[in-house]
């Protein structure tokens, strides 16, 4: 009967029935612990009770006692702490009368205790009032004895109390104990039988349960080990292990089965591959038949075979023996059959597989060298090819022939008749191919026979015709001869006579061509020179112009930047007028020299693939706000035909499009501007006439449009529409110039469409791909040099083009939303990139890849990216540059960093505040790693600061210096309280004071650096202690940065901290901003460096003395490169040269070189300064021994980091 019960329901039974047992057990041992909790609750109350009669007592003592020292000793001093005795007196009554509340005896005591507290109170206050008016404890009127009898009786009382509450108190405690005996009787006795109860039943589960399934294991384990001979009886179980033994018996079965019937088709397959193997290649029809006869025989288990072979040919068709298998032939026998003679014969008439079984003893018999015996059975199997009979083989066994032999003979009869029916069919080609070969040169001979009889009589006819005409020419030659020598003379003096022309009229022409040739050749050499004065004369306007500029806009930054605070807002709106206008005249300037690189063919193009998705978004953001604020209506359409993107170069197609933009919304009041983007069929260049694939980028606005006479003028440079003095919209006429220029240098034209009061449309073509006469001839591909414009106020961030997207490799910054987590990728190598990419899209980023430093910056300032992995070699500048561009920049400070380099500098990456390093050769585990903590970095919104301070008071003071929004700061006063709590946290930053009470700051520096997992935690030393040069040595061996304290030190704190915190500043309020913007031009790398300027103009020298002198650098300086090589030699301990390249006397070129060859200024930073910015200007700094390269107007910001990057680790 238990058998037949489902195990499920045997279980919800045994469970319902240690539950029910359980439950007894539990509800008795509740009852005893909610007696005990109730009785140790009023055990508990009458312990507050008699603590609060303590308290009360102890306070009428104090109150007493602060009295009697007042009245003793007159001293104000006792009066607060007798006032607080009082205060506390009357609340620990009230509260003991709360806490009496159920017991009316201790109310009445109570009734009698509070006016005689009061009357003693009312006493004291009346000798201290009197004590207060000066008279002496000894001479006041007040009845003797009396505070002595008020105080006995409050003894009195709380005696009784404290008695009543103790008789209480031991009641209780002996219920408690009581409750605490029975209910731990309960728990002792009772967990023990529900133990033994369960146990029982348990045990009779695993019986009925565990050893059937115990068998099935062994068994599925005998079987997973390839022993399917295991047998599982059938069992009368209902249950579910009855259902499952079955089941599993069944499935045995049927492996069993499944197995036999794959090990025969294997055998199959395997036997009728190796046999058509062995057939391949085979040319010979006896060696076919008897290979097939030695193969087949034994894996069909046969003993004798035959091959017989269908002659076609014979008439009637006969099948002849071709090969045999241990047989011996006997005269009675035929080695030959007719269709249907004889089973072989019948065989290949029928087409059909004949099998013998029981064959008589005197049928055939098989021989061997010990006797001979009968066989059991023959099977005759014909050979077919497309149904045709090809062949019949014969085969006799011992023993029956069984279904997978017979399966494999008619398979392989398929495969056998392709076999000789390709055989048959080669043979057949190679006979007749002997045959006419044969036939070919049995003609060739005739039909050389023939050839010669042909010339023998083609020869003799022709003897017998020449001398028949022989006779006949020369009679007419002798009549002809006389005219012929007459009319010869005449010809010949005539040509005489044209031959003197002819060669007067060569010599001319001659003279004439040479003539041309020299004034072309004079033509050239001016067209050259006038090139070299073009260029040397665009070299120098560059200098010229720039230098000067290059002074006013650094002291115009300066001044708007008022750093000491003492400008008004007045003058410092007038600094940044000058530093706009400057930035205007700088663009002016690069106008008209972009314009003269074209014309002069020194304009070099940078092809690259431009996606029409980046173009559009930067076209977006740059004329947005211009859009909104003339309140027109701005569309960037892309046609749905148009490709992905366009080979040309992005940096002059986005100045053309910004050019026809900015015309399109000056001269429109109202309405809309709209750029199309679109593929179209175009005819371009002067003389191409065939359309070709294009790209047609069409400005249209409904502006004031152009009349048809002042379209063309307003492309030549310097000119525009509207001409007079009173023109309404200013401008100085070259956009349009340089638009036509460079569509031009880009294989492309424009176009323009207009009409007065109706809008223009200018369409610019471009070539799909750009023709190979458009690049200029001498371009060599230069690595990028940063661009000379300088950078606006941090206070006014420019929107710059998003750099083109490397080749081959597609990022998301055409998909990329505002919500999404972006990771910028700082790479050169593709490969690496590309696989940065797809590891970042597995971590949930959306990633942008950049090839150079300068696009690196870009897209950070552009996008603003969450994180940045970022390679130090790169072929525009250095890895350390952009570090400090981008740790240095407000807008991008806050985002982590993490190296990727083969280069040894942990140390110094995470000093300069990369969250992380690792060097290369990476692995894919490193890389997803890195992945992994910069994502768990930016997800964790509060960032954990630990502070190591041994006085409490400027731990609190650090922590509301550096606040806690984004930050939670936690401190610690000891090194051991710190070890144990970076073992339990993760905290991201620590600020260390080097004198702690317990250990040594050095001693606990080590150790936390010790420990693997804390290797990377960024540690700022904060310290009052003068530190040795030794002291600080070891320190920067273990911590990020250290700052000795002092009056500027709280401002440096917070800087650093919201440098290795990650702090995004425009989040921070504004005095704490002003603090880091102060601690700004206190840079700890920069201060007290001494750097030499070399420049020989004035006004440059006084702007980079007044930049680098905020940061707290000495100055010294040259007019000329003899005097900075002497300035040099009277100063050796010159940290670093800022070296103009144009100079008097001694270039910047020379200068270095002479600077190089000494050997104690080998390694000493030199940053070359030009304001040429022509093509190979760099490569002939750095050959000339410059570190570095930096053109003018000087962007501030770059130098200082330049400066920055080569003064670390020096001096």
């Amino acid at each position: 009967m238990f058998r037949r019960i489902k195990i499920g329901t045997k279980v919800a039974a045994s469970f319902a029935l240690g539950l029910a047992i359980f439950s007894i057990i539990s509800a008795v041992a509740y009852q005893g612990i909610q007696r005990l909790i109730e009785t140790s609750e009023r055990e508990a109350h009458t312990f507050n009770v008699l603590g609060q009669l303590k308290l009360l007592d102890g306070q009428l003592n104090g109150a007493e006692s602060n009295n009697r020292g007042y009245l003793l000793t007159a001293d104000d001093a006792y009066l607060p702490s007798y006032n607080q005795a009082v205060v506390a007196l009357n609340q620990a009554l009230q509260e003991l009368r709360r806490l009496t509340l159920d017991n009316p005896e201790q109310q009445r005591r109570l009734d009698q205790l509070e006016p005689v507290i009061k009357n003693r109170i009312d006493l004291m206050q009346q000798r201290i009032e009197l004590r207060q008016q000066g008279i002496e404890s000894n001479q006041q009127n007040l009845p003797r004895g009396r505070g002595l009898q008020i105080t006995g009786q409050i003894k009195e009382i709380l005696g009784a109390i404290e008695q009543e509450e103790r008789n209480l108190l031991e009641k209780r405690s002996a219920l408690t104990r009581q409750s605490t005996v029975d209910s731990l009787n309960t728990i002792l006795y009772g967990i023990p039988l529900y133990a033994l109860l369960l146990g029982l039943i348990g045990l009779a589960l695993a019986r009925n349960i565990s050893r059937p399934l115990e068998n099935l294991v062994t068994a599925a384990e005998r079987i997973s080990d390839g022993d399917l001979s295991t047998d599982l009886p059938l069992t009368p179980r209902q249950d579910e292990i009855g259902q499952l033994n079955n089941a599993f018996s069944q499935m045995v079965s049927n492996l069993r089965e499944s197995t036999r019937k794959n090990e025969e088709q294997s055998w199959l397959t395997t036997n009728l591959a190796q046999i058509t193997q062995r057939l391949q290649g085979q040319r010979d029809l006896t060696q076919v038949a008897q290979l097939i006869l030695s193969a087949i025989a034994p894996l069909v288990e046969a003993q004798q075979g035959l091959f017989y072979r269908l002659d076609a040919e014979a008439e009637p068709p006969v099948l002849r023996l071709l090969g045999s298998y241990a047989y011996q032939s006997r005269k009675h026998l035929s080695n030959q059959f007719q269709l249907g003679e004889g089973l072989v014969g019948q065989a290949a008439l029928e087409k059909q597989r004949f099998v013998l079984t029981h064959v008589p003893s005197d049928y055939i018999q098989i021989s061997s060298g010990l006797g001979e015996i009968p066989p059991i059975n023959i099977v005759v199997l014909p050979v077919l090819f497309e149904d045709q009979v090809t062949a019949v083989i014969e085969l006799a066994s011992l023993q029956p022939f069984s279904e997978v032999n017979l399966k494999f003979l008619d398979r392989i009869a398929d495969s056998i008749g392709i076999v000789l029916t390709t055989i048959a069919a080669d043979n057949r080609t190679s006979e007749l191919l002997i045959q006419s070969q044969a036939l070919a040169q049995e003609l060739q001979n005739r039909q050389a026979r023939l050839e010669d009889s042909n010339r023998q009589l083609e020869i003799q006819a022709s003897d017998l015709r020449d001398s028949e005409a022989l006779l006949k020419e020369q009679q007419e030659e002798l009549q002809q001869t006389n005219e012929e020598l007459q009319q010869l003379n005449e010809e010949l003096e005539e040509k005489a006579e044209l031959l003197a022309l002819q060669k007067r009229e060569t010599e001319q022409k001659n003279q004439e061509i040479e003539a041309a040739r020299q004034q072309l050749f004079q033509k050239a050499e001016e067209l050259a020179l006038s090139s070299k004065y073009k260029s040397e004369f665009l070299a120098n306007m560059s200098h010229e112009l720039r230098t000067p500029l290059n002074s006013l806009l650094i002291l115009a930054r300066l001044l708007s930047e008022n750093s000491d605070g003492n400008l008004s807002e007045r003058q410092v709106d007038y600094s940044r007028t000058i530093y706009s206008a400057g930035t205007d005249l700088l663009e002016l300037i690069n106008d008209i020299l972009d314009l003269a690189k074209i014309e002069s063919g020194m304009m070099a193009l940078n092809l690259e693939v431009m996606p029409f998705a980046d173009l559009s978004m930067f076209l977006t953001r740059t004329f947005e706000q211009t859009a909104r604020d003339k309140q027109l209506e701005f569309q960037v359409n892309l046609d749905p035909a148009l490709l992905a993107s366009l080979t040309t170069d992005p940096k002059r197609l986005q100045q053309v499009l910004k050019n026809l933009l900015s015309n399109a919304f000056k001269f429109t009041e109202r309405g809309s501007v709209k750029l199309q983007i679109a593929p179209v069929q175009k005819a371009l260049g002067r003389e191409s006439s065939q359309p070709q694939a294009a790209v047609a980028f069409t400005v249209e606005d409904t502006g004031i449009g152009i009349q048809a006479d002042k379209q063309k003028i307003i492309f030549e440079a310097f000119q525009q529409a509207d001409g007079t003095t009173s023109r309404k919209y200013g401008g100085t006429g070259l956009g349009l110039s340089i638009s036509r220029e460079l569509a031009q240098l880009l294989g492309g034209q424009i176009e323009l469409v207009s009409q007065p009061n109706q809008g223009s449309r200018f369409t610019l073509y471009l070539p799909t791909q750009p023709p190979a006469a458009s690049l200029p001839p001498a371009a060599p591909a230069l690595p990028v040099v940063p661009a000379a414009l300088p950078s606006l106020p941090a206070a006014l961030p420019s929107l710059s083009a998003a750099p083109p997207l490397p080749a081959a490799l597609a990022d998301d910054r055409s998909s990329i939303q505002p919500d999404d987590r972006v990771l910028l990728i700082i790479e050169d190598d593709l490969n690496f990139a590309q696989i940065l990419l797809e590891m970042a899209h597995q971590q949930g980023f959306k990633a942008l890849v950049a090839a150079t430093g300068g696009d690196g910056l870009t897209l950070a300032q552009n996008f603003l990216p969450v994180a940045v992995m970022l390679d130090l070699r790169l072929p525009d500048m250095d890895g350390w540059t952009i570090l400090d561009r981008l740790k240095h920049n407000p807008n991008t400070r806050h985002i982590p960093v993490h190296i990727l380099s083969v280069d040894e500098e942990q140390q110094r990456g995470l000093q300069a505040g990369a969250i992380a390093y690792s060097q290369k050769p990476v692995s894919a585990e490193t890389i997803r790693q890195a992945l992994t903590n910069i994502k768990g970095f930016v997800e964790r919104r509060v960032k954990q600061l630990l502070v190591i301070e041994d006085d409490p008071m400027q731990a609190q003071s650090i922590i509301e210096l550096i606040g806690n929004g984004d930050v939670k700061s936690t401190a610690v006063h000891t090194g051991a309280e710190a070890l144990n709590l970076l073992q339990s946290q993760l905290f991201d930053c620590i600020v260390l004071d080097l004198g702690l009470p317990d250990i040594s700051g050095f001693e606990l520096l080590n150790q936390i650096k010790q420990n693997e997992r804390l290797t990377k935690l960024p540690i700022i030393v904060y310290t009052g202690k003068e530190l040795s040069r030794q002291e600080e040595t070891e320190l920067r061996r273990f911590a990020e940065t250290i700052i000795v304290k002092d009056v500027r030190s709280p401002e440096r704190l917070l800087d650093e901290t919201a440098l290795f915190l990650h702090r995004v500043q425009a989040n921070l309020p504004q005095p704490k901003r002003n603090m880091l913007e102060q601690s700004r031009h206190e840079d700890p790398v920069l201060t007290g460096k001494k750097v030499l300027i070399v420049d020989d103009d004035v006004r440059n020298i006084f702007a980079l003395t007044g930049l680098l002198e905020r940061y707290q650098m000495q100055i010294i300086y040259a007019e000329n490169g003899r005097d900075g090589i002497e300035q040099l030699a009277a100063n050796p301990d010159t940290n670093i040269v800022l070296m103009d390249v144009m100079m008097p006397e001694m270039d910047g070129y020379e200068t270095t070189r002479a600077i190089r060859q000494q050997p104690q200024f080998l390694a000493l930073p030199i940053i070359a300064l030009t304001a040429k910015a022509m093509q190979g200007d760099r490569e002939k700094c750095l050959e000339a021994g410059a570190s570095d390269y930096i053109t003018k107007p000087v962007d501030t910001e770059q130098l200082l980091s330049l400066m920055r990057v080569w003064l670390y680790g020096r001096g």
